[in-house]
């Protein structure tokens, strides 16, 4: 099966009481670097860029509560999100009842499974995660590195050889037609399941092992979360980029800014469609994740990317910066032009803008002005614009 074909999508259980932690309030809902437990994993999931959309798993009365909560962080890609059930296990039935009731899947198309107390998933594990997941199913897992050893009356009662043994983690992988099969295989012969992939071995199947990484653990404990708040700060945080872009008019050329087209006896000159606008948010985006500028990602010596409209530029980067965890938060943008008039045409570059990096209206602001006739703008020789971009993410060199 050609994973590339395939639809991905998540089903993330978050129903359960989380009474281990020893808090009144429901552990995927406790605050993790100012913001809840569970946003942190769904962000961090769905900045896969593969990832098709996801379900969440919740108690019944938390539904709408979740629901504002998905809202407000901004957290796209959410399908649906759903009341669970008493145990883990029915509650992803419940997900992958939702999931096939959403988005009408094939049985061929893969489900992620993963646990909304593990904040961290190493999305750049994923694409292996995929590969692996015919037709078996598969998981990421740690093989056991510490001795083990068999309790007995609160004494050691042996040592338990450690050779062949992995910790599970989560997400675990599989095609959504053998989940299912393994779901109600369960439920009709009464039985329970530690995780899906011990339902998917009932049946004779095999998943394979993806050795995952540390920094994907379970809160499960009060150190853990502290452990959390720890990764949290070094790895996320809020950073700024600016960027400044300018192409000189010419005749016989459009003059696109914002991704509009705007009336004008001369066009801006570059290889793309030399939205000056656009490439000054781009520049910023981009300083603000560290991933350099929009040159390097589109040289002017690749022919793919002549004549192409800028806005499709800001999605392959808005695409590129969810894949290492960054999500553009806020931009500011300045048009600095003595013609055209753009102020009319101020909303809808703003629309253009947020749609084209995936953000919600009102986080792109778009403003214009004049140098009253002085230098090269104010001679009508060329435009030119600035940005400021606020980026959510992983801190230079700090990778949860």
């Amino acid at each position: 099966m050609a994973a590339s074909r395939l639809n991905v999508f998540a089903v993330v259980p978050a129903a359960g009481a989380g009474r281990r932690l020893g808090s009144a309030e429901k552990k995927q809902f406790l605050s993790l670097a100012g913001r809840p437990l569970l946003v942190h994993t769904l962000e961090r999931l769905h900045s896969w860029p593969r990832l098709t959309g996801s379900i969440v798993v919740v108690p019944l009365d938390e539904v709408s509560r979740v629901c504002g909560m998905i809202e407000g962080a901004g957290v796209q890609g959410v399908l649906a999100v759903v009341p669970g059930g008493a145990e883990r296990q029915e509650s992803v039935a419940l997900g992958l009842a939702a999931l096939t009731a959403t988005a009408t899947p094939s049985d061929d198309d893969v489900v992620l499974v993963h646990d909304a107390a593990r904040p961290f998933p190493p999305v750049q594990l994923f694409d292996d995660l995929l590969d692996a997941a015919f037709p078996d199913g598969a998981l990421l897992a740690l093989p056991c590195a510490d001795t083990l050893k068999r309790e007995e009356s609160g004494a050691v009662g042996g040592t338990v050889d450690r050779a062949g043994l992995w910790q599970a983690q989560t997400p675990q992988a599989f095609p959504i037609g053998l989940l299912r099969r393994a779901l109600d295989r369960a439920r009709e012969q009464g039985e329970a399941g530690t995780d899906e992939a011990s339902l998917v071995e009932r049946l004779g199947h095999r998943p394979r092992l993806i050795r995952g990484v540390a920094g994907n653990f379970k809160i499960t404990e009060a150190e853990d979360l502290a452990l959390a708040e720890t990764v949290a700060g070094r790895a996320q945080k809020l950073s700024v980029g600016h960027g400044y872009d300018v192409h000189r008019l010419v005749p016989g050329r459009k003059l696109i800014l914002g991704g509009v087209e705007m009336e004008h006896s001369a066009g801006l000159l570059g290889h793309s469609d030399a939205d000056v606008l656009a490439h000054a948010v781009a520049d910023a985006c981009l300083g603000a994740a560290g991933r350099g500028d929009l040159g390097r990602w589109f040289p002017d010596t690749d022919p793919k990317w002549e004549g192409v409209s800028s806005l499709v530029l800001l999605e392959e980067i808005s695409l590129g910066l969810r894949a290492t965890g960054h999500v553009v938060q806020r931009v500011d943008a300045t048009l600095v032009a003595q013609r055209p008039k753009v102020a009319a045409h101020v909303l809808l570059m703003q629309r253009n803008l947020e749609q084209a990096l995936g953000m919600k209206p009102g986080e792109v602001t778009v403003k214009a002005t004049t140098t009253e006739g002085l230098g090269f703008e104010g001679r009508g020789e060329g435009i030119s614009a600035h940005a400021v971009a606020v980026v959510y993410g992983p801190s230079p060199g700090g990778d949860a």
